[in-house]
């Protein structure tokens, strides 16, 4: 009996090992097929997606958050208009603004970008353009996109003719102001018009022309933008973009909102284009490199590497170097000439920004050369060119451009504009004098590639017969009366001289009346000195 139960004993030790085995392999492969399981899942899910995706099934989740009435589409994505755009618009203007692919910019509101009302500080800008909308529509969505509300526009030539005008005129925020025989009336009896800080600049052609209009329109500007309820105005070509480093976000409007309520002023230093190719189209779109101003460099570094800097140019930078600025709407606010601001009653407080900067696309186009020289009637010679233009590289640019073969045209602009040496380019890199800025590249792409642009072609009504005929006779209007302005200017000193009936300026006012601040070059060696004892 003791042996029989030995014997089960025996037998059940020797089977418990192997159903211990067996449930183990069990568990095992229970896990395996678990594995298998999570891993095929989320693959299936994403073939299938692919394929509803592909087919069309799937809605593009960038177009939930779109306001009623919008068809779901992606701002500036809208078929019909585009299709029939891109069959029906062959303007020049047009042909790099229409360039859609995919969606790739927030959403914000709608294409017109038209949130002026909830945004504060508001602000405006206001410029003196003949540029085209290949320009224009650039340079005024990025701004808008960093802040901007309300744009001041005071158009002549090409951003008068009827097919620009009206699509500016037809984007909320925008007003556009045509140079007709009745503005060149008013601002001829205006307050500024008739004192003694911006008369060294009349009866000149060209530059000093241009000069005086951009005073008299930003004049103006501050009456408007006064009436439209604004804090912050900007005078700014359509070359020249608003870069707001230093702000909490890439926006002009947080970096206004943290400037202290005693500033009256806000400086921009400027940062200029350093071109790397002769065949830029599109500059803001494809330039990345920039110099940057004196003030955002250290002086040994400035001076240490200007010579390398100039490559024989005439300065460190091709054009102005004293930046722009931004002036706070108040009381007896006045223009003092493109780059600043004033005040009849007051000296200004103001800031200059270590950070922000504006960035000046010059000379970024080979064809730049040519339209300057287009726009001006002087003689290419030294003494004759220094009547119409400031600054001396403008100088040069401009009797090359008139004197000169195509060939050797593009020599020099290679020469004198282009960034060719990459040893130099790099060894200034590193320096810090030349910096890379990609972000307003970056912004201005994505919009066009959103269709933005091209929305905004698409969305401006079409003029009716008359109203076509009205802004032909307004445009031409427009060309007649600035030469006939011209010509009186000039000619004035044979009639009752303007200048002798200048109005005698009040005692209080007058310590505040310091000349007009032209657009200044940045310092030279020769200055090294100076400062070094200031």
């Amino acid at each position: 009996m003791p042996l029989h139960n030995n014997h089960h004993l025996y037998a059940s030790l020797r089977s418990t090992p192997s159903s211990s085995s067996s449930s183990s392999s069990s568990s095992h492969s229970f896990i395996s097929k678990i594995l298998l399981l999570l891993t095929l899942l989320p693959v299936s899910l994403a073939a299938i997606a692919f394929i509803l995706q592909w087919r069309g099934g799937v809605t593009d989740p960038t177009t939930l958050s779109s306001p009623g009435g919008s068809h779901q589409y992606f701002p500036g994505m809208e078929p019909s208009a585009l299709s029939h755009l891109s069959h029906s618009q062959s303007h020049s203007d047009c042909v790099n603004l229409g360039r859609v692919n995919s969606p790739s910019f927030p959403y914000y509101h709608n294409w017109k970008l038209d949130f002026g009302a909830s945004l504060t500080p508001k602000i405006c800008v206001t410029t003196s353009t003949s540029a085209g909308l290949e320009q224009i529509l650039p340079w005024m969505f990025y701004h808008k996109i960093i802040g901007v509300t309300n744009f001041f526009l005071f158009v002549e030539g090409k951003a008068a003719s009827p097919e620009v005008s009206n699509v500016l005129e037809s984007i909320p925020g925008v007003k556009v102001i045509y140079r007709t025989k009745q503005l060149e009336e008013q601002q001829a009896k205006s307050r500024i018009w008739n004192e003694t800080w911006l008369a060294g600049f009349f009866y000149k052609p060209c530059n000093y022309e241009l000069f005086v209009k951009q005073s008299l329109n930003m004049e103006m500007a501050i009456v408007m933008a006064r009436d439209s309820g604004m804090d912050w105005i900007l005078h700014l070509d359509t070359d020249e973009l608003i870069h707001p480093a230093g702000a909490r976000e890439y926006s002009l409007r947080q970096l206004l909102l943290d400037v202290p309520a005693h500033v009256d002023m806000v400086i921009f230093p400027n940062y200029e284009s350093s071109i790397e190719r002769d065949d830029i189209k599109e500059p803001f779109s494809e330039v990345s490199m920039f110099k940057k101003n004196y003030d955002h460099l250290p002086k040994d570094t400035y001076f240490g590497m200007y010579k390398d800097s100039v490559r024989g140019n005439p300065n460190y930078f091709l054009t102005y170097g004293n930046g722009k600025s931004a002036a706070r709407i108040q009381d007896h606010l006045r223009p003092n000439g493109a780059h600043r601001w004033h005040n009849y009653m007051k000296t200004p407080n103001e800031i200059k920004l270590e950070e922000a900067a504006v960035l000046h696309y010059t000379y970024a186009k080979f064809s730049d050369l040519t339209s300057r020289r287009d726009r001006c009637g002087c003689k290419p010679t030294k003494e004759d060119v220094k009547r119409c233009f400031m600054l001396e590289f403008d100088r040069s640019a401009f009797i090359i451009a008139s004197t000169a073969t195509e060939d050797e045209m593009q020599k020099w602009y290679n020469e004198h504009v282009v960034w060719g040496d990459k040893d130099l380019k790099l060894r200034l890199l590193r320096k810090g004098v030349l910096t890379r800025i990609y972000s307003p590249m970056v912004i201005i792409q994505s919009l066009r590639e959103s269709g933005v642009f091209s929305s905004v072609i698409a969305s401006a009504p079409s003029l009716s017969k008359e109203n076509f005929l009205l802004s032909i006779e307004s445009s031409n209007s427009s060309r007649a009366a600035g030469s006939v302005t011209l010509s009186s200017r000039k000619a004035g000193r044979n009639k009752e001289s303007q200048a002798a009936t200048r109005k005698v300026l009040s005692i209080e006012s007058a310590a505040f009346h310091e000349v007009a601040v032209p657009p200044l070059s940045p310092p030279g060696v020769d200055d090294n000195d100076l400062i070094s004892h200031n």
